[in-house]
């Protein structure tokens, strides 16, 4: 209902606007002054008088694809009036409701006549221009429909999935998995994330270019939701304690395995994820794997290696008793066959001692001495716990609902929630805390939350170091793989860069269906591109033959 409230308080203020700057225009086509403030009906008379597809009004008060549509709705209107030059195509574009208000209130400003539109050659091949530039527009306005509103296409950068996903596998994600989100920036560019470029690594991220407009804003609504996240799910979520972009929409998109939903208990022991007391599913798709360290007394063949396993990310220390490998993520088998090596003195598995903490410290004078670093790198969560991946837990995922106790030892648990996932003002000082000004020792969650983690576990950025996932930040379940590239992205946990080549046997594939082996649905990809490119051929041949009779 708050979502639906504010977007009607838009959309009020965007007619108001429109009925101010253009009521003269519509008057002179004809029609009364007041019907420029009524929300679609004035551009379906601004597309009947320009003879324009009508249908196209449906898009003006969608989310991102609406300004686009209202631009090119002011477009034809102006040009309806004889405004077609190159600066003001660009006052109406950049400036829509003052530069239409100026013609609006100029004294000259005239319907052009059927005649003035075809007076000349030059002006038949203007009108061509603007057939192209309009299906052009409708390539882009179609695309952004299919990206905001069905899938959105996805890669995969690091190797925290791995070998389950690949790096370098591009996926198309369901929206409509667990519910559509509807859009909470809805002025934004097409097609981008976040930002529009990276400025650079010496810069502040916070000081880049947004892609949105962060003003405009609209609260968390979520369509049709038949089905939640549920445990060993693949799902695309936006991370949580992205501190650059505050839009939960606009934050960097992540991939891994829900491991436990709201309501479970996860626990990790010697590196094995346990999940109500029990030992973790692996389906058979999934590649578990864990870190080990080998030393060998002779160099390794890293590439001959990286072409029989694949995805092989390591560090290579050379020492005086030969080299040590440190392989960040290997299956039991793949690890079992590298031992096997002539040139392995010993290989072992990697982990953590117990009650030894993942969290970092750093100095800091102007404060007590030090400060913890709560870097989600380097700091497990909940901070105050001495914890590490391996030994993690006994950790209660929050679930909607549960009332929850807080003091100084819980507060760090459950601080993110109140304070940033659900929007309140919370307040610690002098041992009490408060909630929006309220002193309290308990909290009521508002919302599901989740447990992401990573199917290569001792080389994963997961929940175990930024804590649970909201539920509003879910967008949804990888679909198919329709594009897998090997050496595509570089690997800055490795010394070793794979070659590049075009891994054709994981094209098509479907992602979450939990089976080792999967169907390829590259026929389905070839028919739709025989299809798109045929009709285009059967229309062709169809016109051109309509212009020879």
């Amino acid at each position: 209902m708050d979502y639906i409230l504010t977007y009607t308080f838009y959309i009020v203020i965007l007619s108001l606007l429109m009925g101010v700057s253009t009521w003269k225009l519509f008057k002179k086509m004809g029609y009364h002054p007041l019907l420029a403030l009524v929300p679609f009906y004035n551009y379906l008379i601004i597309q009947k008088e320009t003879k324009h597809p009508k249908w196209w009004v449906a898009l003006a008060y969608l989310p991102i694809i609406g300004p686009i549509m209202m631009t090119v709705f002011h477009l034809f209107l102006m040009k309806h009036f004889g405004k077609s030059k190159f600066t003001q195509v660009l006052l109406t574009v950049i400036l829509p409701f003052i530069y239409m208000a100026t013609v609006n209130y100029s004294k000259d400003a005239e319907v052009e006549s059927e005649e003035d539109l075809y007076l000349s050659e030059e002006e038949k091949n203007a009108r061509k221009k603007d057939t192209f530039a309009g299906s052009i527009t409708f390539a882009v306005v179609f695309a952004t429909i299919v990206h905001i509103f069905v899938t959105q296409p996805f890669g995969i950068p690091t190797g925290s999935m791995e070998r389950t996903l690949l790096v370098g596998d591009f996926l198309f994600v369901n929206k409509w998995s667990y519910g559509y989100r509807m859009p909470m920036r809805p002025l934004a560019i097409p097609f981008l994330q976040g930002t529009i470029m990276d400025t650079g690594q010496k810069g502040n991220p916070k000081d880049d270019p947004k892609s949105y407009v962060d003003a405009v804003k609209l609260p968390y609504w979520r369509l049709l939701q038949f089905n939640k996240p549920q445990k060993n799910d693949i799902v695309v979520f936006n991370y949580p304690q992205d501190s650059v972009h505050t839009a939960i929409d606009r934050k960097d998109p992540y991939v891994k395995r829900c491991v436990a939903v709201a309501g479970d208990v996860i626990e990790m022991r010697a590196g094995r994820l346990f999940v109500n007391g029990k030992p973790e599913t692996i389906l058979g798709d999934q590649q578990e794997q864990h870190k080990f360290i080998a030393h060998a007394g002779s160099q390794l063949d890293v590439p001959a290696l990286y072409n029989k396993y694949g995805f092989l990310p390591l560090q290579e220390y050379q020492t005086n008793e030969g080299f040590v490998y440190d392989f960040q993520g290997l299956t039991d088998q793949t690890a079992k066959e590298i031992k096997a090596l002539p040139q392995i003195i010993d290989m072992k598995e990697h982990i953590w001692p117990k009650d030894s903490a993942a969290i970092g410290y750093k100095l800091n004078a102007a404060r007590d001495g030090y400060t913890k670093n709560i870097d989600s790198a380097q700091s497990i969560f909940p901070i105050n716990r001495k914890w590490n991946q391996d030994w993690y837990g006994p950790l209660k995922i929050p679930k909607k609902g549960d009332v929850v106790t807080l003091n100084q030892e819980t507060l760090p648990e459950y601080q993110w929630i109140i304070s940033e996932y659900e929007h309140n003002k919370l307040e610690n000082r002098n041992g009490k805390i408060f909630v929006n000004g309220q002193e309290t020792n308990q909290y009521t969650i508002k919302q599901d939350y989740y447990m992401m983690i990573g199917d290569n576990r001792d080389a994963s950025l997961d929940a175990r170091f930024f804590g649970f996932v909201p539920e509003e930040n879910i967008v949804g379940k990888p679909m198919f793989t329709w594009m897998s590239l090997q050496g595509v992205f570089t690997d800055s946990g490795s010394t070793y860069q794979a070659p590049f080549k075009v891994r054709w046997d994981r094209m098509f594939k479907a992602t979450n269906t939990g089976e080792a082996h999967k169907t390829s649905y590259w026929w389905v990809a070839v028919g739709v591109l025989v299809l798109f490119f045929g009709w285009e051929f059967f229309v062709n041949l169809f016109r051109k033959k309509e212009e020879q009779e």
